[in-house]
Formats: structure tokens, sequence, C-alpha cells
């Protein structure tokens, strides 16, 4: 490998990880201003956005300079490819917290409703799913990754339990149908932002180990085939 391309590739995995850090940062704040009914966050979260999009632009033509420049192979044609893909999932991930920052400024209008206690559940599992998704790209490590994926199971179950109880709700009471149904799009919201965790710590096993996973749990983690 060239002193130059090794440089790029280590640009490259720094930016990302740069963006790791802006995109959970979005996240926490978003399920802060859910959970906590706190307007002002819901607010910072949907400022960020532009950075976050410029930034995954220049990543990604960071990338494409790379491919055309070196063209890479092996190991290093695979850490190219992964910046590619994760860096699109973060990007995705920052448009659900802005989307879910938007549920929570629609529901400070109706500060009497009570979101089901297992959204906050669910919510802690989905932000850890994204912190321990970016430490096994950090480390590169694929256990890691395999256990964020084996963890999507609980964020999955924990949204049907939400949805299921705001049906409830709404069933219960006409006058909770508009806040529950901003509910259900938060909840929705969390549960794929699980599920692009899931897609990058699939990535970082493609990384390491050099072997496409997708569609495949069943087979390497002995897990349900769900997808």
């Amino acid at each position: 490998m060239s002193k130059h391309l090794q440089r790029g590739l280590d640009a490259l995995r720094q930016s990302l990880v740069t963006q790791f850090a802006s995109v959970e940062q979005m996240i926490q704040l978003a399920v802060r201003s859910l959970v906590q009914g706190r307007a002002d966050l819901a607010d910072r979260v949907i400022a960020s956005d532009k950075e976050v999009d410029d930034a995954e632009i220049h990543i990604e033509e960071e990338c494409l300079k790379l491919l055309a420049l070196y063209q890479p192979v092996a190991s290093d044609l695979r850490r190219v490819v992964t910046v590619i893909k994760v860096n699109s999932d973060l990007e995705r991930m920052a448009d659900l917290a802005c989307n879910i920052a938007e549920r929570a400024l629609a529901l400070d209008r109706f500060p009497l409703f009570q979101p089901p206690a297992e959204l906050s559940e669910m919510v802690q599992t989905a932000t850890e799913m994204v912190r321990n998704a970016l430490d096994s790209f950090v480390e590169e490590d694929s256990a890691k990754a395999a256990d964020v994926i084996r963890t999507d199971s609980i964020v999955d179950t924990l949204n049907r339990v939400v949805i299921d109880l705001l049906h409830e709700m709404m069933n219960r009471d006409p006058e909770l149908i508009e806040p529950a149904v901003h509910c259900f799009s938060a909840s929705r919201h969390v549960e794929r932002i699980g599920d692009l965790a899931e897609s990058i710590s699939e990535d970082v096993i493609y990384l390491v180990e050099g072997e496409i996973i997708r569609h495949k749990h069943g087979v390497f983690f002995d897990l349900p085939q769900n997808k």
C-alpha cells in the first residue's frame, strides 16, 4: 500500500468517526426531546442536519477520489466500501433523529399525554446499539458488532409492545388519537435507527472478516431469519 493511500484511508476513518459522534449526539438530543418534552433540544437537532448532510457528501467524494487515484484491492477496497455504506447509514440516522425531533415538537402541544413507559426502554436500547456499533467500527471488533445485531430483536419487540399500548390508548379515549399517532411515528423511527445500527454492524463484520452476512444471521449467529 502506498503512503498516500494509507493517509487517505486514515483520514477517511477519522472523518467517519467524527460523523458518528455528530449523529449519535443528534439521536441523544432527539430522544431526550421526545421523552422529556424538550422543544429546545428538538430545535437543536433539526438545525444540525445540514452539517451532517455536508459531511456525508464530503466523505463520499473522498472515497470516490481514493478509488479513482489508487484503485485499492483486498482489505483496502473493503475499507473504502465499508466507509461508503456506513456513511450513508449515518446520514439516514440523522434524518430519523430529525423526524423524532419533529414528533417531539408535535407532542409538545399535548403536555398531559404520557407515552408508554416501554418507549424509554426502547430508546435506551437503540441508542446503546448505535454506541456499540461505533465502538465495533473503531475497534474493528466483529464480536461486538455481532452483539449489536443480536440486540436488534429486543428493539423490535419493544416497538411492537409500544404500538399495541398506543392502540389501546386510542381505542379507550378518542382524544388521545392525535398524540398517540405522533408517538407511534416516533417509536417507528427509533426502531429504524436500531435497524441502521444493525446494518452498520453487518458492514463492520464485512470489513473485519470479509464475509457478507446480510440475510444470513441464522447461519452465522444462531439468530432467527427475520430480514
